[in-house]
Order: C-alpha cells, then sequence, then structure tokens
C-alpha cells in the first residue's frame, strides 16, 4: 500500500513586543512637535478634517439623494459645464515672450529692449494674420483646440451635458469630500485635474517605475462587496537596503510617490463607477516591523503620500483597515483623532496580531485572505483556481469536536485540501478511513494544535474516505474553513 503525504503550514502574525513606555513618551513628543511645525507652516491650507473621505458607503442614485445634494450636484454640474465650454478649467499657459521678459533681470532690460520689441512686433504680425486668416469664420466660434469637450477622468467624460450617469458618480466624491460645499469641491476638482495634467498621469500606468517596490503595496482580490483590496506592508522597510533606495534622496522620494500613484491609478482600473456599482477601494495597512515615526524620512514621505492620495482621489477608500498594530501606533494615532471627523475615524478599523484574521474575515472572505493572515489565498497558487476557491465553514462550539469527511471512493485519486482556524487555537488531525473493514486506517497528520492554514495531499489505493477532526478544547466559539478538490489519475 503506497501513501503519499506532503504537509506545509503557515504561521500568522505574533504578538509585537510593545517597546518601552519611555521611549513611546519621547517618539510621542517628536510626532508632535513635528506636527506643531507642519501645523504653522500651513496655515493657510484646509485643515486635515476637510479633506476627509466618506467612512461609509453612500448611495449614488440620484433618487436617494437629499434635496439639498440634488441641488448641490447640479450647482457643480453647472459651474463644471460653463468651466469646459468657457475653457476655464486649466491654468492658461503663459507665452514665451512674457516668460522670457519676467526672467529678464533688471540691469539687462534697457539693452535688450530693442530685441524684445522685435520678438514682440512678430508676435503681433503673427496673431494679426492668424486673425486675417478667421473672417470667414462665424462670429463668436471657437478654435476646435480651445476646447476640449472630451476631458475625462478615469475614464469618464467630465462635460455634464454629455449625459453620463457615471459623471455624476465622479463629481458626488468631490462634493463629499467637501461636505457638499460646491464652490470648494469645483475648486478641489480643479486643483486634481491640473495636478494629473501637471503630474502627466495619463502616461503613468505605462511607465516602469521597476520592481523594488513591489513588496511594499500590491493590489489582491476583493472584499464582500466587491471592493478591490489594496495591502501596504510597512514592515519590508525594516530592511536597510530597500529602505535607502526608497527613502535615501529627495529624488528617491519623489520616485516613491509617483509609484505609489501608479499604483492606485492600477487599483481604479478595476472601478466600474456606475450608480450602483463599486467605485471605492479597501485598504489594510500592516503595520508588523513597521520602522515607526522615529524615522523622519518614512514620516514626511507617508505623510506626503496620504496629503496626495487625500487631494486627488477623494471618496475613494472605503474602508481602512490597520492590522497587527504595535504600541506606539495607538500613542501616534492618538494625536492625529482630534483633527480627524467622526465619518473619517469611523473608516479606520485596527487589530492586533492576535486578532488579524477574525478582523479581516468580517470583511474579506477567507478564500481572499493571504495565508500569511490566517486565510486560504496563495501566491501563485497552482492546486486551487478561482472558480473552485470558495470555502465551506464550520462552527465549533466551546468544547466540541467535529469532522470533515471527503468521499474517496475512485481508486488512485489524489485529494488536496486547505484547512484554517479562526479564533484561536484547536486540536487535529488527518486520516484515511478504508471502506473494507479488514484494511487498516492510515494516519496522514498526526494529532497536533493547530491556529495556522495547512494544506494537505493524499493519494488512495482502496476505496474509502478522509476524515479531518477538529477538537475545540476552550471555553471559546471558533470557526473553521476548509475546501477541497480531486484530482483524477490519469487512465
Amino acid at each position: 500500500m503506497t501513501v503519499e503525504v506532503q504537509s506545509e503550514a503557515t504561521q500568522v502574525a505574533e504578538v509585537v513586543v510593545p517597546k518601552e513606555e519611555l521611549e513611546a513618551k519621547k517618539i510621542v513628543e517628536e510626532v508632535e512637535n513635528e506636527k506643531v511645525k507642519e501645523e504653522e507652516e500651513e496655515e493657510t491650507k484646509p485643515k486635515a478634517m476637510e479633506k476627509s473621505s466618506s467612512y461609509r458607503e453612500e448611495s449614488n442614485f440620484l433618487s436617494d439623494l437629499k434635496e439639498n445634494e440634488k441641488k448641490a450636484l447640479n450647482d457643480l454640474k453647472s459651474k463644471l459645464e460653463e468651466a469646459i465650454l468657457g475653457n476655464t478649467l486649466f491654468k492658461k499657459e503663459e507665452s514665451t515672450t512674457k516668460k522670457s521678459l519676467e526672467k529678464s533681470p533688471s540691469g539687462e532690460e534697457e539693452e535688450k529692449k530693442d530685441d524684445e520689441n522685435k520678438v514682440v512686433e512678430k508676435v503681433e504680425e503673427e496673431e494679426t494674420k492668424n486673425e486675417e486668416n478667421k473672417e470667414d469664420e462665424k462670429e463668436g466660434d471657437l478654435d476646435v483646440d480651445e476646447v476640449d469637450k472630451e476631458i475625462s477622468i478615469w475614464g469618464v467624460p467630465l462635460l455634464p451635458s454629455k449625459g453620463d450617469e457615471k459623471t455624476n458618480v465622479i463629481l458626488l466624491k468631490f462634493l463629499r469630500a467637501r461636505d457638499y460645499k460646491v464652490n470648494e469641491s469645483f475648486e478641489m476638482l480643479k486643483k486634481t485635474l491640473q495636478w494629473r495634467k501637471d503630474f502627466k498621469i495619463e502616461s503613468i500606468l505605462e511607465e516602469d517605475l521597476g520592481s523594488d517596490l513591489a513588496p511594499t503595496a500590491y493590489m489582491s482580490g476583493t472584499d464582500n462587496q466587491g471592493h478591490p483590496i489594496c495591502y501596504n506592508i510597512f514592515g519590508v522597510l525594516d530592511d536597510q537596503e530597500l529602505y535607502n533606495k526608497t527613502f535615501g534622496t529627495e529624488e528617491k522620494r519623489k520616485q516613491f510617490l509617483r509609484w505609489r500613484v501608479q499604483l492606485m491609478e492600477k487599483g481604479i482600473q478595476k472601478l466600474d463607477f456606475k450608480a450602483g456599482g463599486i467605485s471605492s477601494l479597501l485598504q489594510i495597512n500592516d503595520l508588523k516591523n513597521s520602522p515607526g515615526p522615529s524615522k523622519k524620512e518614512v514620516r514626511v514621505a507617508t505623510k506626503q503620500a496620504v496629503d496626495l492620495l487625500q487631494d486627488n482621489y477623494p471618496e475613494f477608500v472605503a474602508k481602512n483597515i490597520f492590522i497587527n498594530v504595535p504600541f506606539w501606533y495607538y500613542a501616534f494615532q492618538s494625536l492625529l483623532s482630534p483633527f480627524l471627523t467622526q465619518r473619517t475615524k469611523s473608516k479606520f478599523v485596527f487589530a492586533r496580531p492576535a486578532k488579524v484574521t477574525e478582523t479581516l474575515f468580517k470583511y474579506i472572505p477567507i478564500q481572499e485572505i493571504p495565508i500569511q493572515y490566517g486565510g486560504l489565498k496563495r501566491e501563485n497558487d497552482f492546486e486551487f483556481s478561482a472558480s473552485d476557491c470558495e470555502a465551506s465553514e464550520i462552527l465549533l462550539k466551546a468544547g466540541s469536536t467535529e469532522t470533515i469527511e471527503i468521499p474517496a471512493a475512485e481508486v488512485g485519486s489524489t485529494f488536496i485540501w486547505d484547512v484554517t482556524i479562526v479564533g484561536g487555537e484547536v486540536s487535529y488531525k488527518e486520516e484515511f478511513v478504508p471502506e473494507d473493514d479488514n484494511s487498516y486506517t492510515i494516519i496522514i497528520q498526526k494529532e497536533k494544535k493547530l491556529s495556522s492554514p495547512i494544506r494537505n495531499t493524499f493519494k488512495n489505493n482502496e476505496a474509502g474516505k478522509i476524515v479531518l477532526t477538529i477538537k475545540n478544547t476552550s471555553s471559546k466559539k471558533k470557526k473553521a474553513f476548509y475546501r477541497h478538490k480531486i484530482k483524477k489519475s490519469a487512465i
């Protein structure tokens, strides 16, 4: 009798050892002093609370909007229509002649006066010729190049008269970010459009910004509502070499910001912006082994990234979940809390290392949670595909024993299964029970304590069943999740 057994287990994150209170206090004081400086420098800028996103997904159907919200949307659409047709959305480019005159030192102006006058005369001659060439055009007509009626953002046309329902969804994002204040929302939209133009966003998706930063943030899977999930892994920056590559110089920090914006744009490609569709992301922030606020470069770059995303991607985060949260972060967060609205704070979720899997499971299907966080999702998984990855759930009552049976009637088949536990440690074992009473039960996995995901395989040489036994000896309820598939033998 031949038995092939393969086992693999992944452990969940362990509790981070808290720093000493004295060190934490010192860090908090440094952060507070830095924040005071930043506030003094940015007195004229909107407060952080004014840039906050909504803590919940509000309806984008016009029929669900309140009367004041409908009015604000209509008013914003009117201002936007007028600005697009009037070609006033973007800053006017200064002429080369004017720029050169402004840049000339005062002591040289008289010496260059004749040359400048000649340049101005040439410009005037060109303008006169252009006017003569337009004699046959109808009075009041605008040059085709002067008005861009096809202006769009994230693939959504912005000209309201085009009648695209997605336009409303985009405009509602800016309105909600500014509490339905039309003028402030309009200015925010204008600044975003100008920033996208200056930052050359239209070409950013095609840019090769390298793979060094790939482990620090990535898109993977969707949550229970279908929001794409973005993982931010701060712990990898604890590697000094990667840290230097990312934040070593001002140029590298700028490159980091551009890379982070590129990732955001990639995530937005997964959104549909329909009234009843998906128009925001779920964000997971893993703070395990994070460098912390003591490293100024990280703090500055992170603040720049957060400000940039808040200013130009309003209402794009449905939930902000922080996991493996260390002691110092709670102290740091307490400094920011007074500046945040209740709506923004309600979007935040914090989980200590021992509660990571339980917390993520509230928002994400277990098969979409990576195995390092206690889920079943493995990178480059060649066994379970998207079509067969759904997992079954078993409630483990306090002091109970549950069994999972996988029929193995066809001889020579290979069975593959995943099991993970949510809520704490259990006792676990695996056996193959033959159909023939005269055959012996085969121990696949001896009884052991299990708190992390496990995957096993077994090939049967006779008919029977695979039995997985789970004992919850604690006084707390837990949950078990499992899935399996069969690879039949080739004939």
